[in-house]
């Protein structure tokens, strides 16, 4: 059982901000940004190549509920979610950061030469 399905049947605990019966979203332990908040399905899936469309749908009005909570609907906020081991995915179970609370920057490629990549 993954991290975040033991986080979902409460084996571990979390810092929740919303939960719904499908979705479950939470404070990351290692904020990026002032806010900084992972949203998952309560399903185990395994990432963005495996969600089902009907997941989806009812996880993209969640996802706008969870940044209305956190108070960052109008002023901005970025929605990341990682596939792969090459896409900088950790946690093999869907999750999405949001994060926002500042204007964030683009920092990861900043210094990245497009020709270290071909």
């Amino acid at each position: 059982m993954c991290i975040f399905c033991k986080i979902v049947n409460k084996e571990i605990p979390s810092n929740p901000v919303l939960e719904s019966d499908d979705f479950l979203a939470f404070h990351d332990l290692n904020p990026k940004a002032p806010v900084h908040i992972l949203v998952i399905p309560k399903i185990h899936v395994e990432s963005f190549n495996e969600v089902s469309g009907e997941i989806m749908e009812k996880m993209t009005p969640f996802i706008q509920e969870v940044a209305k909570e956190m108070g960052v609907e109008h002023s901005g906020y970025r929605l990341i979610t990682n596939i792969g081991a090459n896409g900088g995915q950790e946690v093999k179970h869907l999750h999405y950061h949001l994060l926002g609370g500042a204007k964030l920057k683009w920092g990861h490629f900043a210094d990245a030469d497009p020709k270290d990549f071909i």
